[in-house]
């Protein structure tokens, strides 16, 4: 039975490259209701979390095979909120300060009693989820709007592209979020120009529609992804 009381087992991501260590983790959270899915690297770790669209919680190892946590954390923070907790055996002030620098819930150093381990977990989601919450994986994800390797943080109103922050203009990232927001469906020309009207009623005329886009298509790398539909307008079509 799942201790906060929710509906659905939660999910787990936990990435530790030591066998026995996760082996016991697993065995005793599956115990106590949670699902756990255990991952030994970063890169797989980063495929995951591509593939699993239900994770609640990730626990991360800080020393890996490829790299650092702080690496994931960072991957992890540039895409959406899911809660992080370090676990290691790095205990010095500054590594815990770099860890909730960088967007940690939770740090906790090694060895650890897996019933801290559990108390901490459920007070990690209790904090950023709530008890019972129904808050779906869309709500949660809101904040983020994706496709390939574009992204957008609508809070912050950023793009990344491939995780390295870019500077686009009002125009073109107005027309980058609508065609987002929209994805895997067609919008003609004349949809984006009513959808483009700027906020002080200045209309967008066709020929500042191409430029823009051109524009956007350089900043972005010209990506196959948006793609011109002849006659008729364009498509953001997320490609596998």
């Amino acid at each position: 039975m799942n201790r906060l009381g929710s509906d659905s087992v939660k999910k787990i991501l936990l990435i530790e490259d030591d066998q026995t260590i996760a082996l016991g983790i697993k065995t005793y959270l599956e115990k106590n209701g949670f699902n756990l899915i255990v991952q030994t690297s970063l890169e797989k770790a980063k495929i995951c979390l591509l593939n699993e669209k239900e994770i609640e919680l990730i626990l991360l190892d800080l020393n890996l095979p490829d790299g650092t946590g702080y690496e994931l954390c960072e991957f992890v923070r540039k895409r959406e909120p899911t809660p992080i907790i370090f676990l290691t055996v790095c205990d010095e002030e500054e590594q815990i300060v770099k860890g909730f620098d960088l967007g940690a819930d939770d740090y906790i150093t090694k060895p650890f009693k897996l019933s801290i381990l559990l108390s901490r977990i459920q007070a990690v989601l209790r904090r950023t989820q709530g008890i019972g919450s129904r808050q779906t994986k869309n709500e949660k994800k809101a904040k983020f709007l994706y496709c390939n390797n574009i992204s957008i943080d609508q809070q912050k109103k950023y793009v990344y592209l491939n995780e390295q922050r870019i500077d686009l203009s009002a125009g073109e990232y107005r027309l980058l979020h609508i065609l987002l927001t929209y994805k895997n469906y067609t919008l003609t020309r004349q949809q984006l120009l009513e959808k483009l009207w700027d906020e002080n009623e200045q209309f967008v005329n066709d020929n500042t529609l191409t430029v823009t886009m051109k524009r956007l298509r350089e900043k972005l790398g010209h990506p196959s992804f948006i793609k011109t539909i002849r006659g008729i307008g364009y498509l953001v079509e997320e490609e596998d």
